[in-house]
């Protein structure tokens, strides 16, 4: 195993890492919509696109990328929310359609509105 780390998204605020390479895989913790300089955007359209940065980011950090995602789980905080945080997902993703689990999860941490998990080819 390799623990991916990077400066580039929000550090992991508890006991895990950010990111875990193994066996031709990356498995990245669940990235809440948190700016590298502190907060969270206003908004599910703006977290949506702040919680996908995140994962891109350790992504590139482990010489991966959202073209090489195989998984996606994402939690919302509110099921009505799913068109927008949808919308957001497929312009990001373009053509590239990776497996997803959409679960609704009405308390995440830091009254965040969305937390994105992906597991993706190292």
């Amino acid at each position: 195993m390799n623990f991916i780390t990077t400066a580039d998204a929000p550090p992991a605020g508890g006991h895990y890492s950010q990111a875990v390479a193994a066996n031709g895989f990356l498995f990245v913790a669940g990235q809440l919509p948190i700016r590298l300089e502190g907060g969270i955007p206003d908004g599910i359209e703006a977290q949506t696109r702040q919680a996908l940065a995140n994962a891109e980011a350790i992504l590139k950090a482990a010489g991966s990328g959202l073209d090489k995602v195989v998984s996606a789980t994402v939690y919302v905080s509110n099921i009505e929310l799913w068109p927008d945080v949808n919308r957001v997902y497929a312009e990001i993703f373009g053509t590239h359609r990776p497996a997803r689990t959409v679960a609704v999860s009405p308390q995440l941490h830091y009254g965040a509105l969305v937390e994105v998990q992906v597991i993706a080819l190292a």
